[in-house]
């Protein structure tokens, strides 16, 4: 099986992955069956199908049956053709279980604090959030559930602004629209300098979000 990176580009556009989306280095579906059981049932199968892959994914079910899942490889650091290949099998298996796939609904959810020194806030928020740390700047939920938590560097002593704001990256497909779901509810544009790989809104507080993709992305 390849461990070779799979470029997002290269995944948006292959209509045998139309149910997922990429986004923070991984693949993600949702597929809702008819029922509870259903939905457990499926998760069973997505479970046995990977254990015969060896590649095992990040499975979740909740009412009424929605079975999310996620997809990347640890050891190459992103998406691969072995979470391609497993996604495709996933897919199948949901279909002929009658479960429908809504991929614009999955996202990913980042709290970033803007900081001149990282390590000397880390260890905090690694306790309250009973967190792990990881050496690339960022503290990470051990049991998977929690959202991580970023350190941006910043050296303007920023006092007239949040240091602390939320990263959604969602589908590509769902960025204009969440963007301006966000504007209608009352929300302003902060900055859309980095669209479409970024933009960001606050609320009538001042308090900020960036709509986030892979796209327009070095």
């Amino acid at each position: 099986m390849s461990s070779t990176l799979v470029p997002p580009a290269e995944i948006a556009a292959d209509a045998t992955l139309a149910d997922w989306r990429y986004g923070v280095g991984a693949i993600r579906a949702e597929f809702v069956a008819t029922s509870f059981p259903g939905g457990a049932a499926l998760l069973a199968e997505v479970a046995a199908a990977a254990e015969a892959a060896d590649h095992h994914p990040a499975l979740h079910l909740r009412w009424p049956g929605a079975v999310r899942v996620e997809l990347w490889s640890h050891d190459a650091g992103g998406v691969t053709g072995r979470d391609v290949d497993l996604a495709r099998t996933i897919s199948g298996l949901a279909a002929s279980a009658g479960a429908e796939a809504r991929p614009l609904r999955v996202q990913a959810v980042e709290w970033t604090i803007d900081t001149e020194d990282a390590d000397r806030i880390r260890p905090f928020w690694l306790a309250v959030l009973g967190y792990s740390d990881d050496p690339a700047a960022f503290v990470d939920d051990p049991a998977g559930f929690g959202p991580a938590i970023l350190f941006q560097p910043m050296d303007d002593g920023r006092t007239q602004r949040n240091r602390i704001h939320v990263d959604i990256s969602v589908p590509h497909d769902v960025a204009e629209r969440r963007v301006a779901a966000a504007l209608a509810a009352g929300g302003r544009l902060v900055s859309e300098e980095h669209a479409r790989a970024w933009w960001v809104l606050a609320d009538a507080d001042g308090n900020e979000a960036c709509v986030c993709t892979w796209q327009d992305r070095t």
